[in-house]
Parts: structure tokens; sequence; C-alpha cells
């Protein structure tokens, strides 16, 4: 049995739920939709789309997507994937590295600067053993000696003490440090009595059982300072004699 298509008035088998001239439902499609069946294409008779499935609001988004904004009705929210952080992280790494290797470079640069402007400030002679040392001030001259004379110790030399090793001749920029050593096989007593002659009532003197110190200040600019030792485990038993005199040559 057919029926009149309400749009064209084409007849329309039974059964049928769309015209096959205007594609118009007929009464078999409404009710088929309005209980719950979905309607069946004819072949040849186009069809509405169907609407996208939207999410079900609250669901949460897939792991590693995010959503960056609303999409219009009918589309799948957009996405963007998330950023590598292990490439950033490698980069700031080696960043760090190159810092530190190129503070190392510096710095040992600037040790062996230092080492060198040392080494090439240093002039040693080998026939005394003489040092010389140039400084922003000026030069600086050491050497050990054993030879002396009164006038560069400021003082006598204890009768009969033989001079050792151990005195040094030093000029610097702002004076003069000359300093001998003796020894004598009389006692530190005997000794100290003699310098104490030599320098004076305004000498200092401090004595003790086994040592003596006796010096004295000439002006401002001119120092000697005596020190006598005597202790029978040192020197083969002998008395110590060591002299210093300074000279301040800026001192007004």
């Amino acid at each position: 049995m057919s029926v009149a298509c309400a749009k064209c008035g084409a007849e329309v088998p039974a059964g049928v739920q769309f015209c096959s001239v205007c594609g118009t439902a007929t009464n078999a499609a409404a009710s088929a939709a309005s209980s719950g069946f979905t309607p069946v294409n004819v072949p040849g008779v186009p069809s509405q789309a169907a609407a996208p499935s939207q999410p079900a609001a609250g669901t949460p988004p897939l792991p590693g997507y995010t959503p960056v904004a609303a999409a219009p009705a009918g589309y799948a929210p957009a996405v963007v994937y998330p950023a590598k952080s292990g490439s950033s992280a490698i980069k700031i790494i080696l960043i760090v590295l190159a810092i530190v290797i190129g503070l190392g470079v510096l710095g040992a640069g600037a040790v062996g600067f230092m080492v060198w402007r040392v080494a090439h400030s240093f002039h040693v002679n080998g026939k005394d053993g003489q040092i010389t040392m140039n400084t922003p001030s000026g030069s600086v001259t050491a050497s050990g000696e054993t030879n002396f004379t009164a006038e560069e110790l400021g003082t006598d030399i204890y009768p009969g003490a033989q001079s050792v090793r151990g005195g040094m001749r030093m000029n610097l920029p702002t004076g003069s440090i000359v300093s001998g050593a003796f020894l004598t096989s009389d006692s530190k007593d005997q000794v100290l009595a003699f310098y104490k002659s030599k320098l004076g009532s305004e000498a200092s003197v401090f004595d003790s059982d086994a040592s003596a110190m006796i010096s004295v200040k000439k002006g401002n600019h001119e120092n000697i300072m005596v020190t006598i030792s005597a202790r029978p485990s040192e020197n083969n038993g002998k008395t110590k004699i060591s002299i210093v005199h300074t000279k301040n040559s800026h001192s007004s």
C-alpha cells in the first residue's frame, strides 16, 4: 500500500520513510524518530549529517594535551602539545658548564701570569748566592754572607768570635738590613758585658739563664740588636752571637 507525499504528492511505498522525489520525511519516519529508532537512509536520497559528538561537561582532557580555547559548536576543542623540557634543561646545563670552564681558564691564566711575574722578578747570582727581586718600589737584594765589618753591623764584632753562615745583607727600597752570626767559646755573661759597654747605658737589656738580648736605637733611622744564646746542646757548647743592624733611609 502506498501513501502520497505530503509535499509533492508523489506516491511513496508503504514503509519508506522519505519521498524519493523531494526527500520529505513521511509519517513513518516521524513516528520512528519519536519512538527512538534511527531512520534508515534510502540510497540516492540526501540525509542530514549527524552533529559531531561533544565531550561531556567537566570531562578532563586526555593526558599530554591541553585545550586552549572553547571550540565552536560541532568542533572538537583545539589542543597543544606540551613543550619538551629535556632539551631546554640540557641547554642550560651546557651553558653553566661553559661558564664554569671559562672562569677556570681565566683563573688558571691569572695564576700562571703571577707565577711568571714572580719567577722573572728574581735573579740569582750563582757565584755568591745573591738574590735580586724587582718590586714596584724598587729592587730588593739579599745574599748569605760570612764576612762583615763593624761599620756594616753598627757595632764591634766580639773579639775572637768566628763568623758562621746565617748572615745576610739586604737592600730594600726603604733602607737596608745587615745581619751576622758568630760563635765564641766565652760565656754568655762575658759577651753581654762586652756589648753593654759598646752600646751604652741607653741600650735595653733582657737577660735569662740561657740567652740575652740587648738593643739600642740611634736617632730615628737606625737600630742595633744583639742576641746571645748559650745552650750546651747547641753549637758544640759554644755561645752564639747574632747582630742585626737596620737602617731606614726614609725617616725624617
